[in-house]
C-alpha cells in the first residue's frame, strides 16, 4: 500500500532533474545493465573537470553521477547540457528518469550465465523510450534482469526475470514470483507490466512509487520455479577467469588518471565498451587475443 506519510512526487535525479545539492546541482546518467562505452567515459570525465568536483562517481544501481554542478533554479547551464548529450549517455530527454535496468554484469560472457541479456536489456529500454506515457514511471522504479547465475536474485525489484535456461525465464513481480515464459517474450511481458503498474498507481504526490506499494497485485502469486537459481555472492574484485577485471571504484569516484587507465585497458580489450557493476566497480574486458 502507499506510504500514509508520503506527500510528494518522486525526486530522484537525473540531467534534466538535477538534485540541488551543498556543492551544487547533482546529475545522475542511467546506464543500462552499466554498460559503458569508453569513449563515454572520456567524454564525460571531461565534463566533470571543465564543469563538476573532476570525478565520474558510480552508484550502488550501476549508474554514473556528477557533482557540483553550475545551473540557474535548478536547471543545468545549457553549456553543460549539451556537454552531456554529447557524451552519448543521454539519449532521451524525456525518459531519462525510466531507464533503471539493471543487468547481470557478465551476462554473455562466454560460459557465464544461462543466457545473454543484453538483448532483452536493449528491446526493453528501446520500448520504455517508444512510448510517451511510459515517462511517467517514477524515478525509483527498477527493473532487474538476472541471467541465471543469482548475482543480482538478492536485490529488489519492481519488475525482473530470472532466466531458468537459454530459451526461458521466470518473472519477478516485486517480492513474489510470476509465470515463466520464453526468452524472446521478454521485453514485452515486462513493459505491459510496467503499464499494468501505472494504470493502476494512480496520480497525485501519494501515488505508488513501487509495484509492492499498489493496493492490488499486478497478477496473481506463482510458485518459485525450482530452477531459480540461489543468490550469488558480488562479483569480487580483481582479476577473472576469462582475462578481464572488476575494478573497485572508491567513494571520491574516477578521476582523470583513473578513467584513462580504463579507457586505455577497454580499448585493448575485446571490445571498448566497459560495464559498471551494482557494487561500485567497473568491469574490463579481457584482452583480445
Amino acid at each position: 500500500m502507499p506510504d500514509a506519510l508520503r506527500t510528494r512526487r518522486d525526486r530522484c535525479p537525473g540531467v534534466l532533474r538535477p538534485w540541488p545539492a551543498d556543492d551544487g546541482l547533482l546529475v545522475r546518467l542511467r546506464l543500462v545493465g552499466g554498460r559503458l562505452p569508453a569513449h563515454s567515459l572520456r567524454a564525460l570525465t571531461t565534463v566533470a573537470e571543465r564543469h563538476g568536483d573532476g570525478r565520474v562517481h558510480v552508484t550502488g544501481r550501476a549508474n554514473l553521477q556528477l557533482r557540483a554542478l553550475p545551473g540557474h533554479e535548478g536547471d543545468l547551464d545549457p553549456e553543460v547540457l549539451r556537454a552531456l548529450e554529447h557524451t552519448g549517455l543521454l539519449p532521451s530527454r524525456t525518459h531519462e528518469l525510466v531507464r533503471n535496468i539493471m543487468v547481470s554484469p557478465r551476462t554473455g560472457t562466454p560460459t557465464h550465465g544461462r543466457a545473454d541479456l543484453r538483448p532483452v536489456a536493449t528491446a526493453l529500454d528501446a520500448a520504455l523510450r517508444a512510448a510517451p506515457h511510459r515517462a511517467a514511471l517514477p524515478g525509483r522504479f527498477l527493473f532487474v534482469l538476472d541471467d541465471g547465475t543469482g548475482d543480482l536474485l538478492d536485490r529488489t525489484c519492481d519488475l525482473g526475470i530470472v532466466a531458468l535456461d537459454a530459451h526461458t525465464f521466470q518473472l519477478r513481480i516485486g517480492d513474489g514470483w510470476g509465470p515463466t515464459a520464453p526468452l524472446e517474450e521478454a521485453a514485452t511481458l515486462l513493459v505491459d507490466l510496467a503499464d499494468d503498474f501505472l494504470s493502476l498507481r494512480g496520480e497525485g504526490p501519494t501515488a505508488p512509487w513501487h509495484v509492492t506499494e499498489l493496493p492490488t497485485p499486478l497478477t496473481a502469486p506463482a510458485p518459485r520455479d525450482p530452477r531459480v537459481p540461489e543468490p550469488a555472492p558480488p562479483l569480487p574484485y580483481g582479476p577473472l577467469p576469462d582475462g578481464g577485471r572488476h575494478v573497485p571504484v572508491g567513494d571520491a569516484g574516477l578521476g582523470r588518471s583513473d578513467s584513462e587507465a580504463l579507457v586505455e585497458a577497454a580499448l585493448t580489450a575485446a571490445t571498448d565498451e566497459l560495464v559498471v557493476t551494482p557494487w561500485r566497480g567497473v568491469l574490463v574486458p579481457g584482452r583480445a587475443r
